[in-house]
C-alpha cells in the first residue's frame, strides 16, 4: 500500500534524520523502545549515490521492512542528479523521498546545498521538480517532501510561503535559522504563523514542527498549541531512546540499559560486519552508560577501545 502523509493520525511523531546517527541499526533500536510513526534515513548525497563510490554511500539508505514507513532523505545542488537519484531511490522500496534544505553545516552550505537553497529559491524549485519527475518513473511514484529551516540569516516568511506553493505533501520546519545552528532555543512562538500560512496557501500540505522537543507529552502540547500536524524529535532520542513510548528514561534500570547496549552492539555487528568502522558505534555508548554511579568512569574506559572485539571484551569484564 502506498504511503500517504495525509492519512497519519494527528499529531504524529517522526524520528529526525541525523547525520552519522540514524542508521538502520539505531532506527531499529529506537523502534524496539517505542515506534515513531515515521522514520527518516541519514541524509544522502545525490552525486555520491550515482558515483563509483555508491556502494559505501548507499549504506546510509539500508533499511529493513520492519522500519516502515521509512523516508529516504537526499541532498545536493544539481537538479539532474536529483532526478536520477530519485529514480534509483524509488527502486529501493522506500515510502517517500525527502529533500534536505535545512542542514546548516558550513562546508555543505558553501557548496550551495541544503540550507543554502533558502537563498536560491529558483534552484530549490528546479530540484523539487526534478526529484518529483525522477520519482514518477517508478510505479510507486513516491511522495516528495522537504525539510528546511525558517530562514537563513533571519526568519523568512517568504521562504516558507514559496515552499508552500510547491504542492508538497509534507513540509518539516526546523524552527531555527541557518545562522542560529542549534545555539538558540527553537522559535516555537512563530509556529502558529506558519500553520496559518499553510492553511491559506496549501491546506493539504502536512506541516511538521522540529526543534528542542524532548518528550511525547511536550510534543502533543506543542501540536495542540500551534496546530502543527506532526512533531519531529531529533536529539531528544539520545537523552531517551524510549522517548516515542513516553517512558521516563530516569526510571529505566541499569540492567535494562545494559541489555539495550548489548542488543545495539549485536545488531551493529550482524548488520555491518566489517563494512562500517567501530568508531561511530562508540558515540551511542553514552546513551546506555549513563544515569548511575560509576557511569562516567565506565564510559571513559570504553571510549579508549579501538575495535569491536576490544569493546565487547571490556564490556564483558565490566559485567555488561
Amino acid at each position: 500500500m502506498k504511503f500517504n502523509w495525509g492519512k497519519l493520525k494527528k499529531p504524529f511523531f517522526a524520528l529526525a534524520p541525523m547525520e552519522g546517527a540514524t542508521d538502520t541499526v539505531f532506527r531499529q533500536i529506537v523502534i524496539d523502545c517505542g515506534r515513531p510513526d515515521v522514520l527518516f534515513t541519514e541524509f544522502t548525497n545525490v552525486q555520491g549515490l550515482l558515483s563509483k563510490g555508491s556502494k559505501q554511500v548507499s549504506q546510509r539508505l539500508k533499511f529493513e521492512d520492519y522500519e516502515r514507513p521509512i523516508i529516504a532523505q537526499i541532498w545536493g545542488n544539481n537538479p539532474e542528479y536529483f532526478y536520477k537519484a530519485a529514480h534509483e531511490v524509488s527502486k529501493m522500496g522506500f515510502d517517500g523521498i525527502d529533500i534536505n534544505m535545512g542542514c546548516p553545516e558550513r562546508n555543505i552550505v558553501k557548496k550551495g546545498s541544503c540550507s543554502a537553497l533558502i537563498k536560491t529559491p529558483d534552484l530549490a524549485k528546479q530540484i523539487i521538480k526534478a526529484t518529483r519527475k525522477g520519482a514518477e518513473l517508478s510505479e510507486k511514484n513516491l511522495p516528495i517532501s522537504v525539510k528546511t529551516r525558517i530562514g537563513f540569516s533571519t526568519i523568512s516568511y517568504e521562504w516558507i510561503e514559496f515552499l508552500l506553493t510547491q504542492n508538497l505533501p509534507a513540509l518539516t520546519l526546523h524552527l531555527r535559522t541557518t545562522k542560529e545552528m542549534s545555539k538558540v532555543p527553537a522559535h516555537w512562538e512563530f509556529a502558529k504563523d506558519f500553520v496559518k500560512l499553510k492553511n491559506e496557501i496549501s491546506p493539504n500540505t502536512i506541516l511538521i514542527g522540529n526543534g528542542d522537543v524532548e518528550s511525547i507529552s511536550e510534543g502533543k502540547k506543542k501540536a495542540e498549541d500551534t496546530g502543527m500536524d506532526g512533531i519531529m524529535i531529533g536529539r531528544g532520542v539520545f537523552h531517551n531512546p524510549f522517548v516515542f513510548s513516553g517512558k521516563n528514561y530516569d526510571l529505566v534500570s541499569r540492567e535494562e540499559k545494559f541489555k539495550l547496549l548489548r542488543k545495539h552492539i549485536e545488531l551493529f555487528e550482524s548488520t555491518w560486519n566489517d563494512e562500517k568502522s567501530y568508531q561511530p558505534l562508540k558515540r551511542y555508548f553514552k546513551i546506555y552508560i549513563n544515569g548511575f554511579d560509576g557511569a562516567s568512569d565506565m564510559r571513559e574506559k570504553i571510549m579508549l577501545t579501538n575495535n569491536l572485539q576490544e569493546g565487547k571484551e571490556l564490556l564483558k569484564n565490566m559485567g555488561i
